[in-house]
């Protein structure tokens, strides 16, 4: 089993892509150990220490580190991705699923036309690009023309999302909606 690495803008998250499917569809954001019961996958790579995010994607693993170096980190967390595949073990633990993009959603109900517009924008355009640097980001809500997106994987703490928010997440809204007036994180 080859396991590639990309690096991502955030210098605390590499990238991981195993060659196969690792959630297909959705996504899973685990914060802690704590959180890891819900993917064996993840509680493998938060034994190594000094791990403290581990995000799965389609076909890709973000992790997170605390500190440390990756040059030492790394050879621990492909061992952890490689053992995890070579046991055949799932990828989710029993009754566990990846997390939906409508969860505690809020707008007002004259919005959706705009919401729905808003979100496909997002869907077609934003996710993409956003996967191919190790993370997401998901509608969470539209109130006065702000809408408010939920930022996981390599972009939660990227010292350049603000600048991806902003210059282009906000851009690419405000030019095709017009109500869009701004876009923060939730």
């Amino acid at each position: 089993m080859f396991i590639q690495t990309e690096p991502t803008p955030n210098p605390a998250t590499l990238k991981f892509l195993p060659g196969r499917t690792v959630l297909g569809d959705g996504t899973l954001e685990l914060r802690s150990p704590m959180e890891a019961g819900r993917s064996p996958l993840a509680q493998r790579i938060f034994e190594v220490p000094g791990i403290t995010g581990v995000f799965l994607g389609s076909d890709f693993i973000t992790v997170t580190k605390a500190g440390g170096d990756w040059a030492h980190l790394k050879p621990a967390i492909l061992g952890a991705i490689m053992e995890h595949f070579m046991s055949g073990a799932p990828i989710l633990s029993e009754g566990e699923e990846a997390d939906g993009t409508d969860e505690d959603e809020f707008f007002a109900e004259g919005d959706a036309g705009i919401v729905d517009t808003i979100k496909e924008l997002i869907e077609t355009r934003v996710r993409p690009a956003v996967a191919n640097d190790g993370g997401d980001i998901t509608f969470r809500g539209f109130k006065e023309g702000v809408v408010f997106l939920n930022m996981k994987g390599s972009c939660a703490g990227c010292p350049s999302s603000t600048a991806t928010l902003k210059n282009g997440i906000e851009n690419l809204l405000r030019h095709f909606v017009p109500e869009v007036v701004e876009v923060r994180p939730v």
